[in-house]
């Protein structure tokens, strides 16, 4: 059971998580775990990271994860020019 509130989008929520995630990308596709369980779950049911429920310290985006990864970025925190 996840613990945000019942209005929240999630849609919204994992899009702007993997674009946070896209700032530590090293290694080939790998970024460093630094959110909420439940929202590492959500980026896992949506196809864009590989299992997070390992040891390592880092996930591995998948090909599509990596590429929405950028997308994301530019699409909620870049400036309009």
């Amino acid at each position: 059971m996840r613990k945000w509130p019942v209005d929240i989008d999630q849609a919204k929520l994992a899009e702007t998580a993997l674009a946070i995630l896209s700032l530590t990308l090293h290694d080939g596709g790998r970024v460093w775990k630094g959110l909420d369980w439940d929202v590492m779950d959500l980026l896992h049911e949506k196809g864009w990271i590989v299992d997070p429920q390992t040891k390592a310290k880092s996930v591995v985006l998948t090909e599509e994860g990596e590429r929405l990864a950028g997308e994301f970025l530019r699409k909620h925190f870049c400036r309009a020019v």
